[in-house]
């Protein structure tokens, strides 16, 4: 299978690896490289990541590579990914 990113997915993960390189050049460019090959391991296991627990219902999947969430989905011979989300940008849950 072909691993590949949409437009805005690609565009989210360079935007969370620019604005980690603002404060710490060295993080970012190892932060490019650990998810690759996460995301290489897909190629092979497809169904490996897990079920978006926030949207069960939804045929998307997810990884997690600290600090980012990538989410996609498999279509034929190619596995999408359609979102990526930095940590700091993960809703938090309001106090009760």
């Amino acid at each position: 299978m072909r691993i590949r990113f949409t437009d805005s997915a690609r565009t989210q993960f360079l935007a969370g690896l620019a604005y980690i390189r603002e404060d710490r050049r060295g993080a970012a460019v190892r932060l490019r490289k650990r998810p690759e090959l996460v995301l290489r391991r897909l190629s092979e296991f497809p169904e490996s990541g897990r079920v978006i627990p926030e949207f069960p219902e939804l045929p998307y999947r997810e990884v997690i590579v600290p600090p980012f969430r990538f989410f996609y989905l498999v279509k034929g011979e190619t596995v999408w990914i359609v979102g990526v989300w930095h940590s700091a940008q993960m809703p938090q849950k309001s106090a009760e």
